[in-house]
């Protein structure tokens, strides 16, 4: 029977050319969307997956009340490490403390590489399930040692075996390669890291600023990693450690510190806090293009269902027929339902070549690397799953309608649809343009966010300028004799030095003093050391006061605010004022505001500004900042600057980097999601007309022969394409006015997570309601005035 039953599916298929290709392509599209949005979804839940005990790992966090308001903080102080081990270490398993991720230059035998990673303690490899390809996961025990990834180790010494060979860290540290990890997959926390050396060796050579940190509960500058025991839960170990830090920090009042772990499970897709409430993250994406994927698949089988209903008075005769030789309801049902499981399963196998050639387009776009999972039985039978479920979804409402049909009415002639039947077509049609334009609005509303904050105004000039970081101690007192080269060559026109990124902020600061601080105000304040030139280098406007200056030898202890700090800290004629440590030690010198600056954009441009003060530094450890010469060409410019840098640093790889496009990162994950979104609203829109451009020729065969009788009676094309065209343009309109409120409310909320925003402008609307009638319009005027302008007689002939 179900032989039987495809293959008059398959002639029904055949004989209707235009409408089986319309099913089909359409459903191929919906499902080759939700198809790579599922595993774009999958890909999401599986970070971190990697790891052997991922639901046991976990990271100290602590959220600390800032006049009010509560931030949540990964970074944490050394000694807490201390008070968990001798008061908490039944509740974990290891105990790990961690730098940031840290940027060094690896050399072996002159061939100097750049990489990135951490300095951790000795348990790390077991924390973090290194599978070990050389030596053992105890490589970290000796103060000198470390552990390559993988292709770092291949990088650096060929085929050789590295185990028991030097690594020269910095040009300063020889290290001993005690271990060789295999790389961890880039949709990990830990993918960028490329080497592993010692915490304590860290500690050894920073410096000095990290003596006495081990009692030290300001200094909030390392991350502190644990695996939680088997016989304890999250909630228990939480209320245990939150007051540590209050309890054992002499000012542990002040910022109301409050330690609580937080899961490997929620990194990724639930890393977002306000005011000290964990309110999702990347989860917010996930639930986004899931609801696009759903609903595009809906709009695919909408199409299904409409056309097969609206081509029902064809099928009547047949299954009148077939009714009145014997056949039951059940199945003439079942042999709908197997046409509809026909068209889906074509439809499958075309979704999959389209996924297939556009997954390497979809990576590159949304930065990921997803394979197609040819080998994955839980793919295959979700696979199969939702091939069941879309046929019963789109074809049990035709399989249903046609098989109600009454055989004695449709084989007398006496049987007509009713007027009321195209009404469950309409709803569906409206159904189909509501989704659509509000996937429309919500994308324009999207674009529009991210261009608005693009257009934000970021404080400095970014463009032509270069930062090379200068983290080996080989840059130690050579700003000075770097910039005069540099400038002297001609391709540089202005150098400073700042002690982090343009683009970003390291360190905050705490415990100033100041004329007129309020009473119990807690201030935090971005901080970062530059050189005298700094302000010039970047061509940041200068409000008050001026720049750091050779011409004062007290500048060594002077600073500079932005404009947000000096209203932060309430100062008033804030130049010459000083600003002195709440606590002030031997050394404690106050500092003299010398200038007040605009703000600039240093992280998300979504975002507040952060209150900044800009302390002058020693040009070491941090960036050099260089502004090319406008007038010569960049590779020549960059050619010039990187013999210079080889000349003084020869041991050294040239890294540099254009701020501006540093800076364009910070935008990278809303433009991925407008990126994303505009495909998947064409692509809906698309499958949309598919069904509207069907239903309008049927529609016009329907009125074939009333097309004709008006054309003798002297209509003209234009009343007929207004005719046929009407009925859908009012759905449409139907359609907008039902999306656009419920856009208006998705989109407001979305809207409103970002601090820095636009309006949601009423053109939108109007761009989107225009945009639809017009598309509309489009697909309907090719049947409408092919139906108009066909010669009466044909159509008449036979009456």
């Amino acid at each position: 029977m179900f032989k039987n039953n495809l293959k008059i599916a398959w002639r029904s298929l055949k004989k209707n050319k235009v409408y089986s290709f319309i099913n089909i392509v359409g459903l191929a599209l919906g499902l080759a969307v939700t198809m790579i949005i599922g595993l774009w979804i999958a890909d999401e839940f599986d970070y971190d997956n990697h790891f052997e005990n991922k639901d046991r790992i976990a990271r100290i966090m602590q959220h600390q009340t800032v006049n009010g308001e509560v931030h949540s903080n990964e970074t944490i102080p050394l000694a807490l490490e201390f008070q968990l081990r001798d008061q908490f270490g039944d509740a974990f398993t290891h105990i790990v403390m961690s730098s940031r991720n840290n940027g060094r230059f690896l050399s072996v035998d002159n061939e100097v590489i750049s990489s990135r990673g951490r300095f951790m303690q000795a348990d790390a490899p077991d924390l973090l399930s290194l599978e070990m390809i050389e030596g053992t996961r105890n490589g970290l025990k000796k103060t000198n040692s470390i552990l390559l990834s993988e292709s770092t180790a291949k990088t650096m010494f060929g085929d050789q075996s590295p185990i028991g060979k030097s690594v020269v860290s910095n040009n300063e540290h020889t290290m001993e390669v005690t271990g060789v990890y295999k790389d961890i997959p880039s949709n990990n926390s830990f993918s960028n890291l490329q080497f592993i050396m010692p915490f304590k060796h860290w500690m050894n050579t920073r410096w000095g600023w990290l003596e006495n940190q081990d009692t030290n509960w300001d200094y909030n500058s390392f991350d502190l990693f644990v695996a939680l025991s088997e016989n304890v839960d999250l909630a228990t170990v939480n209320a245990r450690i939150e007051n540590v830090k209050k309890d054992n920090d002499p000012r542990g009042d002040k910022f109301d510190p409050r330690l609580f772990v937080f899961p490997m499970t929620d990194w990724y897709l639930y890393s977002q806090f306000e005011n000290g409430v964990q309110t999702g993250g990347r989860i917010d994406n996930v639930w986004l293009f899931g609801l696009i994927g759903l609903f595009v698949l809906i709009l695919a089988s909408i199409n299904f269902m409409n056309l097969s209903t609206a081509r029902s008075e064809k099928r009547a005769l047949e299954v009148g027929i077939r009714k009145s030789i014997g056949s039951t309801r059940g199945q003439l049902i079942h042999q709908f339902l197997s046409e509809s499981f026909l068209v889906v399963l074509l439809a499958y196998v075309i979704s999959i070549g389209l996924v297939l050639l556009s997954i390497n387009s979809f990576n590159t776009l949304a930065g990921k690397e997803v394979v197609f999972p040819w080998i994955s039985p839980v793919f295959w039978g979700i696979s199969i799953v939702f091939i069941i479920l879309t046929a019963l979804v789109s074809g049990s409402y035709p399989a249903l309608f046609l098989s109600s049909f009454k055989p004695i009415k449709v084989l007398k002639g006496t049987f007509k649809m009713g007027k009321n039947a195209s009404l469950p077509r309409k709803v569906l049609v409206v159904t189909q343009f509501t989704v659509s334009i509000a996937l429309i609005i919500g994308t324009l509303i999207v674009k529009n966010q991210i261009d608005y904050s693009k257009n934000r105004p970021v404080g400095f000039d970014s463009t032509q300028l270069v930062q090379i970081p200068t983290s080996s101690h080989e840059f130690q007192n050579k700003y000075e004799v770097m910039r005069n080269q540099f400038i002297n060559s001609g391709a540089v026109t202005e150098m400073a030095w700042g002690s982090s990124p343009s683009t970003r902020i390291w360190n905050y600061s705490s415990g100033f003093e100041w004329d007129g601080k309020p009473l119990g105000f807690n201030e935090s304040l971005a901080q970062m050391g530059v050189s005298y030139d700094y302000i010039d280098a970047l061509d940041m406007k200068i409000i008050e006061g001026r720049s750091f200056s050779r011409e004062f030898t007290t500048d060594s202890t002077a600073v500079i605010l932005n404009k947000t700090a000096v209203a932060y800290m309430g100062i008033q004629n804030p130049v010459g004022k000083y600003i002195r440590d709440a606590e002030p030690g031997p050394n404690s010198v106050p500092m003299q505001i010398v200038g007040v600056v605009e703000d600039v954009i240093n992280e998300s441009a979504y975002e507040p500004v952060s209150p900044q003060m800009y302390m002058f530094g020693s040009g070491y450890g941090g960036f050099y900042y260089l502004r090319l010469d406008p007038d010569k060409a960049t590779s020549e410019s960059l050619a010039t600057i990187e013999n210079i840098y080889k000349a003084n640093f020869p041991n050294l790889p040239f890294n540099y980097d254009f701020v501006d496009e540093e800076y364009a990162q910070n935008y990278i994950a809303e433009e991925r999601i407008a990126s994303l979104s505009s495909i998947f609203t064409l692509l809906a829109i698309l499958i949309s007309c598919l069904g509207l451009f069907g239903l309008t020729s049927f529609v016009a065969e329907q009125r074939t022969k009333e097309i004709g009788v008006r054309k003798v009676l002297g209509a003209t094309v234009t009343n007929l394409w207004m005719l046929l065209s009407k009925d859908f343009i009012i759905l449409v309109t139907i359609a907008l006015l039902l999306a656009a409120p419920l856009a208006y409310y998705f989109m407001s909320d979305w809207i409103e997570k970002f601090s820095y925003r636009t309006d949601i402008s009423i053109r939108v609307f109007l761009i989107a309601g225009f945009g639809a009638i017009i598309i509309t319009m489009i697909t309907v005027s090719f049947q409408a005035i092919k139906a108009a302008i066909a010669n009466p007689i044909n159509s008449l002939r036979s009456e």
